[in-house]
């Protein structure tokens, strides 16, 4: 039996519900007389919604295209390209979950392999046409062929594997290194998507080498065959640089790579390990032997435990956060065309610029000091200019940004806004006093938005001659880059406010989460009971050192005391105050704590990020200290108390919108597929997060 009829009887029952990306072919006369290319058109029969993929039958397919070309001898060369905007974007997913046996994992590696390969391997050159977005296997595919175009309008270009618990298993561990070098390729392949899964333009992968040609999207098409016949003719040579050129690299790029990746995960994630393991290989293996060593890497990975749990997370992320459950109908939504920001601190200046680039309408920022005033104006107009830098926005774009962003000092600039959100100090007093005045100024439609993280709205409200249009819209810093948003519902908030709030979410592209107007709400309620167990334990004894480091092993994006020197002990400590008032029981203050934002400190670490010894002292407690151990069983039964205790609540929807917020809010570990599921495997919840109908969770 040939290696096709063995995966053919591995895969069988694995693609029956597949959607298959057939292989459409037709002849193409290039031009200038090259000869005939046979071009084959990758098309899952649906629009750009759902994307090409690969699962056992498309593959099949795409290898019974190649052997017909592979028969023919009138063929100057093979061309491969996508459907409209979409090249394609790797393995079938819901497929690649479902694998049971090691025998089904291999075979999914060994067959893509084979199929692919046969593209670089064929007696005629091929070209990649890269029209679309190309992820996973797509990009591999492209990386297979002999020469590769990309249009200047690609949106996404990204191996993200390691984001989900896998490697790039159809060749990218060995082809992209020796392309690119292994510094770059590990951007790619390790970085990007440790990086929350960050894509790059095709430009961006033109610059990086991974294209040999870029064109616009106009006439894309055209001008790559003009461009592939060139090539034929021997009119055009692309220079490449040799593979042994990045020789002297190499070591040190996968040795640093390694140092960053235990900062990153402290070991908590096995994939980007064997993709640094793969990549090394690639330095002196054979393509057989790489591909062989993808094989296993894959294997092992499809059976783990991480692939399901990230598959869970990627569900999470792509699906649920873009349907946010009790979302008002969007039909609701009422019309922005100017946007007041109340205060010009460092957080409102971020919301104004993402308001102005995003909803490219008026915003107006308001203090009531002239300097502060300029200083948040400044600093938007300083953001534009580096965004015109580094070719991120147009000359005429900066301009308009510029442009749409103005100060006042009165809130009568604000009697024409359709949404104003404020941003001033977490001080409950304040924001009463503040929407009071803009309430006075602003159309009776006006949406009143607050970005508090921890006080009650409906108690904000409550002076309000509307409170039916007060809604909590909580970013977290920075503004611009963090994905989440939180939008609370106050006990007055009606579903026009709510709608509007949700739409505005979208426009900015956040994930929204709608949420009970409830002390904290979610990720801050779950980082400052995070948070509060870890200083207690310091506070009775247990050495600062070991427990910051007692919940390494979960990979978690900074330490304890790290995020607290990142949010600010001030900061830290009021929202620790407003939880201790509502949940006396729950939640308690460290004295300690008190005494280091008394004494002015930012934290425990000095700038270089060394240990300042007269902030550890100020934490020094008698009693019991307790082993690494013992913090994080007490870290994680007290975050699973809360948790449970916050869906009894209604405090959100379901177990899923809290795997979500800490997912994009607290940069929860993807790999650990959600905070709910984890703490279900890991035996600590009881009850069980489990939805209703579900028998059990990720794996």
């Amino acid at each position: 039996m040939s290696n096709l009829d063995t995966w053919r009887a591995a895969l069988s029952e694995r693609s029956a519900d597949e959607v298959v990306t057939k292989a459409l072919v037709r002849d193409v006369q290039l031009p200038g007389g090259a000869g005939t290319m046979a071009l084959i058109t990758l098309d899952n029969g649906f629009d750009h919604t759902k994307p090409n993929t690969f699962g056992p039958r498309g593959l099949f397919a795409l290898n019974g295209a190649l052997s017909e070309i592979a028969e023919r001898t009138d063929l100057a060369a093979v061309g491969v390209t996508g459907k409209p905007f979409i090249f394609a974007v790797g393995a079938d997913l819901k497929g690649a979950a479902s694998v049971t046996s090691r025998e089904e994992a291999l075979a999914i590696g060994g067959l893509g392999h084979h199929v692919f390969r046969r593209l670089g391997e064929l007696p005629i050159p091929s070209f990649a046409f890269v029209n679309g977005a190309a992820m996973g296997g797509g990009l591999e595919l492209a990386l297979h062929c002999t020469y590769r175009t990309i249009s200047a309008g690609v949106p996404a270009v990204a191996l993200p594997e390691c984001f989900l618990g896998l490697v790039p298993g159809w060749g990218g561990t060995q082809l992209l290194p020796r392309l690119i070098g292994p510094a770059k390729a590990i951007k790619l392949i390790i970085e990007n998507p440790l990086s929350q899964n960050r894509m790059i333009k095709g430009a961006d992968a033109f610059k990086l080498g991974v294209a040999d040609a870029m064109f616009e999207p106009a006439d894309f098409l055209e001008e790559s065959l003009r461009w592939a016949s060139r090539v034929l003719q021997g009119d055009l040579t692309v220079a490449r640089p040799e593979p042994a050129d990045w020789d002297a690299d190499w070591d040190k790029a996968v040795g640093d790579a390694r140092f960053l990746v235990d900062m990153k995960l402290r070991g908590a994630s096995p994939a980007p390990y064997r993709a640094l393991d793969l990549i090394a290989l690639a330095k002196t293996g054979s393509r057989d032997a790489g591909f062989a060593a993808e094989d296993e890497a894959l294997a092992d990975l499809l059976m783990g435990d991480e692939l399901r749990a990230g598959l869970y997370s990627f569900d999470l992320v792509q699906r649920r956060a873009k349907r946010p459950a009790g979302a008002p109908d969007k039909s609701l939504a009422r019309k922005v065309t100017k946007v007041g920001v109340v205060g010009a601190g460092l957080m409102a200046s971020q919301m104004a610029l993402l308001f102005a680039r995003r909803l490219e309408v008026p915003v107006v920022l308001t203090d009531l000091d002239q300097s502060r005033l300029d200083k948040g104006v400044g600093y938007v107009r300083d953001e534009v200019g580096k965004l015109l830098a580094k070719g991120r926005i147009t000359a005429d774009q900066a301009n308009r940004l510029t442009s749409l962003v103005t100060g006042s000092l009165t809130k009568d600039a604000f009697a024409d806004a359709d949404f104003v959100i404020e941003a001033v100090f977490e001080d409950m007093a304040v924001k009463k006093q503040v929407f009071a005045e803009v309430e006075a100024v602003v159309p009776a439609t006006c949406v009143l938005a607050t970005n508090t993280s921890s006080l009650s709205l409906t108690e904000m409200g409550a002076g309000l001659a509307h409170p039916e249009r007060l809604v909590g819209f909580h970013f977290f810093n920075p503004v611009a880059v963090m994905p989440l948003l939180e939008i609370v519902r106050g006990a007055a908030t009606d579903d026009a406010t709510l709608a509007t709030a949700f739409a505005v979410g979208k426009s900015l592209k956040k994930s929204s989460v709608l949420v009970k107007d409830a002390p904290a709400f979610v990720v801050n309620r779950l980082l400052t009971c995070f948070m509060g167990e870890v200083v207690a334990a310091v506070d009775e004894g247990t050495p600062l050192e070991t427990a910051e480091h007692a919940l390494d092993g979960l990979g978690l994006p900074m330490t304890p005391f790290a995020l607290l020197q990142l949010v600010g002990p001030a900061v830290g400590l009021h929202v620790a105050e407003t939880l201790h008032e509502a949940f006396p029981d729950r939640f308690g203050v460290s004295e300690n704590m008190a005494k280091l934002v008394a004494s002015g400190k930012p934290g425990v670490y000095r700038p270089d990020f060394t240990l300042d010894e007269e902030a550890v002292a100020l934490f020094a407690g008698g009693g019991a200290p307790s082993t690494a151990e013992q913090v994080r069983e007490r870290v994680l039964t007290a975050l699973a108390r809360e948790i449970r205790i916050m869906l009894d609540e209604g405090v959100v929807a379901a177990a899923q919108d809290i795997d979500l917020c800490m997912i994009l809010g607290a940069g929860w570990p993807f790999h650990l597929g959600g905070i709910t599921p984890y703490l279900d495997r890991a035996g600590i919840a009881q009850p069980r997060f489990l939805p209703p109908g579900v028998a059990s969770l990720p794996a």
